[in-house]
């Protein structure tokens, strides 16, 4: 714990990763991989996370190595050798950037219709740096905000980082957000989010987070963090300068009356171990804070119900709540991380059974996808026909949530967009064109599996 605490933050780029010796414990093929692949995806990492999160025993196997280190398949073969190839002809930077730039441009750099259908209007024109989906939630991305004291690899937010504006979301100021607000009076919960709102120090989180504790804004009943810093940089909440800052800020918040919760990303229990994390997780619950924890299944990282079952178990020990298991989006390196949906219902049901009642506040796994949050809630054969038993937790249109529907079952199917309506529909609901008569009856909490 005293070499995890005494650690000074300093980021760990592709650019200035030879100046530390972790990166000679690196065989030449994943140090080729940082400089081939971090050229189009975003790495940055921090002594903390390369020190006492990784098990450099087991590289490149080690999970969080491969959480956080860009590795050869991340790209198609075609992409990786071109510029692999620019870089032994030792291309300009313009050269190697514009080929980077196309790469991106086929990862489905915002998928969901994050860029389309989700940015909201205020008086006629559109709200820089927030997101409104869901009826009772926005989501705001403070400028500050955007970038992380370290990357996931698989992270569906990667363009947020590579240097394009007009891929960004962000917001300068919490005015705007203030305003749309008060414009919209059902919104009741406020995700903060990036990047990551944790690497802002604390004066500037207070500059976002106090303009929602207006009198006219009791709307808002619940604001939310989402942060990967508790894995990452848990000295955030304890040894940093203001630390304790960041908790009196968090304790007058609850004091307003609203409700203060860390979505915290958790992937694999590795990030839980150490004692500076679990110092960090019992700081932030003594301010008020209920810590919730999610993350996708992943290909090499998480793929294991064991692995999960004792995320949940060890969550719920350290006083987290287990929330959502996601299913890798279909963006960036979506080929080198994705499962078959079905692949993924097994490793969560095979995980929900191995804990108690307390750990089973876990939903999943959930697609989050353009119509709105799906979970695979089952698969069963029905009517004589295999089909995925599927639940609308959250929707676009707020009258499609809970409401249940099938899909033929594809065992190579990996998201929505992969599936087809089950006993003979040509389309989903979702698809229709007219909004049906009455809203389905609610979906049972417990639902078919197999």
């Amino acid at each position: 714990m005293q070499a995890a605490e005494s650690q000074r933050y300093r980021a760990i780029t592709r650019s200035n990763l030879d100046r530390w010796p972790e990166a000679r414990l690196l065989a030449p093929e994943h140090r080729e991989a940082v400089d081939v692949v971090g050229r189009v995806l975003p790495f940055r990492t921090n002594p903390y996370v390369i020190r006492e999160l990784i098990d450099w025993r087991r590289v490149p196997d080690d999970p969080i190595f491969r959480l956080v280190f860009p590795q050869r398949e991340m790209l198609h073969p075609v992409d990786y050798e071109r510029v692999r190839s620019l870089l032994a002809e030792g291309a300009s930077g313009a050269a190697l950037s514009a080929e980077a730039e196309r790469i991106r441009r086929g990862l489905n750099p915002h998928p969901a219709g994050q860029l389309t259908d989700n940015v909201p209007r205020l008086d006629g024109r559109p709200v820089a740096g927030i997101q409104h989906k869901y009826r009772e939630t926005v989501l705001f991305f403070p400028a500050a905000g955007q970038t992380c004291h370290a990357y996931c690899t698989y992270c569906f937010r990667w363009p947020q980082f590579v240097g394009r504006p007009d891929l960004r979301f962000a917001a300068r100021q919490s005015d705007e957000l203030a305003a749309y607000l008060r414009a919209h009076p059902e919104v009741t919960d406020v995700l903060v989010t990036g990047g990551d709102p944790m690497i802002m120090k604390t004066a500037l989180l207070r500059r976002v987070l106090e303009p929602l504790l207006a009198a006219d804004l009791g709307q808002v009943q619940s604001i939310r963090i989402g942060t990967k810093s508790l894995a990452y940089w848990p000295q955030r909440f304890v040894t940093d300068a203001d630390a304790d800052d960041c908790l009196r800020l968090f304790e007058e918040v609850a004091a307003a009356g609203r409700h203060v919760a860390l979505m915290a990303h958790a992937s694999h229990p590795a990030e839980l171990e150490p004692a500076i994390a679990r110092r960090a997780i019992e700081r932030l619950r003594g301010a008020g804070v209920e810590i919730r924890m999610q993350a996708p299944v992943l290909r090499h990282v998480n793929d294991d119900p064991e692995v999960w079952a004792e995320l949940w178990r060890t969550g719920v020990r350290l006083g987290m709540v287990p929330y959502y298991m996601f299913v890798e989006r279909d963006t960036g390196p979506r080929g080198y991380f994705e499962l078959p949906l079905a692949r993924c219902h097994r490793i969560f049901t095979r995980a929900y059974r191995r804990v108690s009642g307390l750990g089973r506040t876990v939903r999943g796994p959930s697609m989050s996808a353009q119509p709105g949050k799906v979970r695979i809630a089952g698969i069963s054969t029905v009517a004589g026909e295999r089909v995925f038993v599927l639940e609308m937790l959250q929707g676009r249109d707020p009258d499609w949530v809970g409401r249940p529907f099938f899909a033929r079952f594809d065992p190579d199917a990996a998201w929505l967009d992969d599936l087809e309506p089950a006993f003979g529909e040509e389309r989903f609901f979702f698809d229709d064109p007219e909004p049906a008569d009455e809203p389905a009856a609610p979906m049972p909490a417990l639902a078919i599996v197999s």
